[in-house]
């Protein structure tokens, strides 16, 4: 009995030492199996995250185009041409006096593709006066300037290239230095391995390291940089599976494209591709083999060998690359030797492309995100193109930037701020849009986020109101300017005072709109009733709630630059409303259009009625708060409106001509008196970009139901052209008043006139 219970135990010790043994040997297979389903499924897929590119407008070329020297050598600049004696490579441009000789890399637009080209063209007197190429096309577009991109989590950035591009003599330096058995083990190297751990002992001599390209690979592709046994041996069986599964092309291209090679400010620079770019400005394909050599020394560590910090060392370990592949029979000795010769051959630094333009590209992430996940536009490698003009943004800032340096130097707010945004009238394009005085801050947008009083700026939609109904008003009725007390619900007074501090007395309706009357405005305003106003800002697309209090006629309303911009667009555009957009397209890595953003419009005022509103706004520049632009912007027609809040606070002008409306804050961000109108600030800046990039006056053509009539300056009654002190003005057919003073009577105003001058 006792032997076989003696036999029962042994055999169930058995059992359970096979069991044990069983237990590591089926988790293990289950390891093997997940990380088979792994590598076999993601890796295929090449699923790298691949941020999306956001481009500027190309600049059209073409004869009789507007353009300057100097602006086209901005734009090459920001493209990263080099300017050479003789361009015989794509990115390659020559400027000698008018004449002007450039080799473009040729783009892939949504419309098509615009191939490479030799072109050569002269520029004179701010227009292309000739223009040939080898394929003597009549347009041509530069590729665009690329404003940045939308990045993953973890701003990885990389520009995907086949092996195909890839220079021969890059492969050959990349594995003869990190991984010289590449093409011979199966993913893991025990040669490397030993070589490493005597390297290791005796703590010198020249170490490739124990990882293979393919373990490397491994890691950075799906693991963390942790260094535990566990995860070399995670590392180590991936390996092995993924040489299982794929072609060594196909594990050195994934390499290529993947090995972290640089910083760009917050954006990772990863893969060759991208890093031939932001080093040389050159694609990997054209890179020079002393080029090559250097992109590779980045591999052993990008920070430490940066070749604008660290020279010196980034030439040193160029030139180690160039002997390890000489030695590893990999490179030709006398190429090797040539290649060493040559400079480090680094250009200036350029500024981080994710900080170029960043209020623009703000706006751009925002109206994307109405359309699309957070994680289609970081990680799918889609191309945006955009409005965006980089020669009307450089103006801008570089207009607001000299102003507030001025304005503190003339001991103005230390804290003096300012935003931007610029638009095309007929489009709604959004062109150029600054967000601070810092011009490459990415952090508070003040043209989309920063809400202040706007002030004066809103008295157009009043004015308009009442121009909706030309029953009762136009522009030369009547309107008193004197003591304005209107009694609120709450028992109170509001007696709103103009900025002069006087009373004017009776004054025609445009006249007190180019002046900006405060008190006329405001008794104006409550006759024709708030909800009217309310209803006429939100036809002009102001979309946020605005309360129907008194005060709101002289614009104690907080807006945007942004919004602003909006409710002036539709006045820039006749009363047709047409949304501001940033973008134009987004196209897929396979270059197929997926949204296109085309104009939409909507009228929504009759015409006659903003045809008198922007006459009015023409005198506002001609005899009234703007009358600066004068002397500003001589012979050069524009409508606008100034804007001035209480004690200074905030200094607005907005206004457009026949190409650009623009609008132009500028404050404090703690609310405190900056000490200027929007006469003194915001219009100075604003008159310097329209002079710089406007080139077409206002275009205010009278529509069919206006009809100018004569009026008296002073009285609004009807007179006649030749009587004194009359003028013309516009009003709706059939509304126009009755020629009442004649010009005898004018006659006698002008004796009348002179006999108090001269008493």
């Amino acid at each position: 009995m006792s032997k076989k219970i003696n036999s029962d135990k042994t055999k169930n010790r058995k059992r359970l030492w096979w069991t044990l043994l069983l237990i590591p040997v089926l988790v293990g297979i289950a390891v093997m199996i997940y990380l088979d389903v792994i590598i076999r499924t993601t890796y295929d897929e090449n699923k790298w995250a691949v941020p999306s590119t956001v481009y500027a407008r190309p600049l059209e070329l073409y004869e009789g185009a507007a353009l300057t020297v100097k602006d086209l050598q901005t734009e090459l600049s920001l493209l990263g041409y080099k300017f050479v004696g003789n361009p015989t490579k794509p990115g390659q441009a020559n400027i000698l006096g008018e004449q002007v000789h450039l080799y473009t890399p040729g783009f892939q637009f949504s419309d098509g593709l615009e191939p490479p080209r030799n072109i050569s063209l002269t520029v004179k007197n701010g227009a292309v006066v000739k223009l040939d190429s080898d394929d003597h096309a009549a347009l041509l577009r530069l590729e665009p300037v690329v404003i940045g991109g939308i990045y993953p989590a973890h701003n990885e950035d990389r520009l995907l290239v086949q092996l195909s591009e890839v220079p021969k003599s890059l492969q050959a330096m990349l594995v003869a230095v990190e991984d010289d058995s590449f093409y011979d083990h199966h993913g893991i190297s025990v040669r490397g391995i030993a070589r490493a751990l005597v390297a290791n002992i005796k703590q010198g001599g020249i170490s490739q390291g124990a990882s293979t390209l393919t373990q490397q690979l491994v890691k950075n592709y799906y693991l963390t940089s942790e260094r535990t046994l566990s995860r070399k041996a995670q590392e180590a069986l991936m390996a092995i599976l993924l040489e299982l599964h794929f072609s060594k092309d196909a594990i050195l291209q994934g390499y290529i494209n993947e090995i972290y090679l640089g910083q760009d400010g917050p954006r990772a620079i990863h893969g060759f591709g991208l890093a031939s770019q932001y080093y040389f400005k050159t694609p990997l394909a054209e890179l020079a083999l002393d080029k090559q050599a250097l992109l590779v020394a980045l591999v052993r560590g990008a920070s430490y060998y940066n070749p604008w910090r660290n020279p010196e060392r980034a030439l040193k370990r160029r030139d180690l690359v160039l002997d390890i592949a000489v030695r590893e029979g990999r490179l030709d000795a006398e190429l090797a030797a040539a290649a060493k010769a040559q400079p480090l051959g680094m250009g200036e630094q350029t500024a981080s492309s994710t900080k170029r333009f960043p209020a623009y590209l703000d706006l751009v992430r925002r109206q994307l995100q109405r359309d699309y996940k957070v994680e289609d536009l970081s990680e799918n490698g889609l191309s945006i193109f955009t409005h965006f003009d980089p020669l009307v943004q450089s103006s801008a800032e570089l207009s607001l930037t000299k102003s507030i340096a001025r304005h503190k130097r003339d001991g103005l707010s230390a804290k003096l701020e300012g935003a931007i945004v610029i638009t095309r009238p007929n489009t709604g394009a959004v062109i150029a849009i600054v967000g601070g005085a810092n011009t490459r801050f990415a952090g508070f947008n003040r043209a989309i986020d920063a809400r202040r009083q706007v002030g004066s700026l809103i008295k157009p939609a009043v004015y308009l109101t009442a121009l909706e109904q030309p029953e009762q008003y136009n522009l030369a009725t009547v309107i008193s300017d004197d003591e304005y007390n209107l009694p609120l619900p709450n028992g109170d007074v509001w007696s709103p005072k103009n900025y002069d501090k006087k009373n004017h007395g009776d004054v025609l309706l445009y006249s007190a709109l180019a002046k900006s009357y405060n008190q006329s405005t405001a008794r104006l305003g409550n006759e024709i009733g708030l909800a009217n106003i309310v209803d006429t800002l939100r036809r002009l697309g102001v979309e946020q709630k605005v309360p129907e209090l008194p005060a709101i006629t002289l614009g104690a309303v907080d807006m945007s630059p942004l919004s602003v911009a909006q409710m002036y667009q539709t006045l820039s555009a006749d009363g047709f409303y047409t949304p501001l957009l940033a973008i134009s397209t987004v196209v897929d890595p396979k270059g197929e259009v997926l949204k296109s953003y085309p104009l939409a419009v909507d009228k929504r005022f009759d015409a006659g009625s903003v045809y008198m509103l922007r006459h009015a706004m023409q005198a506002v520049t001609h005899e009234g708060s703007g009358r600066a632009l004068e002397w500003l912007l001589p012979d050069f027609e524009v409508a606008g409106k100034t804007g001035t809040t209480n004690n200074l606070r905030d200094s607005w002008f907005a206004g457009f001509s026949g190409d650009m409306m623009a609008v132009v804050w500028m404050g404090s961000d703690d609310n405190a008196s900056i000490g200027l109108t929007g006469s003194s600030g915001a219009l100075r800046v604003w008159a310097d970009i329209f002079r710089q990039r406007s080139a077409l006056p206002i275009q205010n053509l009278p529509p069919q139901n206006i009809t100018v009539g004569w009026v008296d300056k002073e009285t609004g009654q009807g007179s006649q052209g030749s009587c004194f002190n009359s003028i013309p003005l516009p009003f709706i057919s059939g509304y126009e008043p009755e020629v009442e003073l004649r010009c005898n009577q004018g006659v006698k105003r002008v004796i009348e006139w002179f006999r108090d001058l001269v008493e």
